[in-house]
């Protein structure tokens, strides 16, 4: 069986999956404080947990900041990379029936990837993601480990945080129910538990990045969007999008392997001739 391993290279931490005739393999994910390192810490663990020799390879695809810092093909491998917003594109529709969605990439930051067809254009994005939620939870909790700041979020209680509607008028607004957020931490007013501000920081980014989304689509026929990204796993995504789904009437899609879609549509981009950039 021939391989085809999609990569995306952050800055930290590396994904990699392999796809062959049986499609997606057990996706893989490493961290490591150097870039280059996390890389090849990825393709040997790959390989070897999931016993690919090294001649079933066809083809290795790069993509992601990390990836600017290879420049020769790994182990000899034909290594190609790809655009990471085509690979967003390709990977987030990857065996869905959408034709017409916006890809929602919550990384450090958001980018926004607008898929027409087999057309796939970034459309911009806002510089909130898990960055926000590290550093703001650095600053408010003393702390960056974000499953610590999960564990916190589950027992919070954002009434104690955000401005809601039913605090400024006994009556709904037109399309905003009692229960809309009216200001993110526009209720607090003293010292509040590291719970109830854990809960209110990751609330307003995934509120946040939402909203962008659904503004991008202003204009458009749009009203799928797909969330892939690290920030997908968290918990919370189960609460704050389903709100938003019944506010604004769109659908919000969180596929198998939703962390893992660049990486996917890195691979993909070669499987289905799309541009990709020989490593030599």
């Amino acid at each position: 069986m021939c391989f085809v391993i999609g990569i995306d290279v952050g800055g930290s931490t590396t994904k990699i999956v392999g796809i062959g005739s049986d499609g997606v393999q057990k996706p893989l994910f490493v961290r490591a404080a150097d870039p280059v390192a996390s890389l090849f810490g990825a393709l040997g663990k790959y390989t070897y947990d999931n016993n690919i020799p090294l001649d079933a390879i066809e083809k290795i695809v790069l993509t992601g900041v990390g990836s600017a810092y290879i420049r020769q093909p790994l182990y000899g491998i034909p290594t190609a990379k790809a655009d990471e917003f085509l690979a967003d594109g390709l990977g987030a529709t990857y065996h869905t029936d959408l034709k017409e969605t916006i890809v929602v990439s919550m990384g450090t930051g958001t980018s926004l990837v607008q898929v027409s067809g087999d057309a796939i254009t970034h459309i911009g994005g806002v510089g909130i993601g898990g960055g926000t939620i590290t550093g703001l939870s650095t600053l408010l909790l003393k702390t960056s480990d974000i499953k610590e700041i999960v564990e916190l979020a589950k027992h919070g209680d954002l009434s104690n945080i955000d401005l809601q509607i039913r605090d400024i008028t006994t009556a709904p607004l037109e399309g905003l129910p009692l229960h809309a957020t009216a200001s993110n931490f526009g209720k607090v007013r003293g010292v509040v538990s590291p719970e109830d501000t854990a809960l209110g920081i990751l609330n307003m980014v995934l509120q946040c990045i939402g909203k962008s989304a659904i503004l991008s689509a202003l204009n458009t026929p749009i009203r799928d969007f797909v969330l892939i990204g690290n920030l997908t796993r968290l918990p919370q995504c189960r609460e704050v999008f389903p709100i938003l789904e019944k506010m604004f009437g769109v659908r919000f899609l969180i596929p198998q392997y939703a962390e893992y879609r660049t990486a996917v549509g890195a691979a993909l981009a070669f499987i289905l001739g799309r541009p990709v950039t020989d490593v030599t």
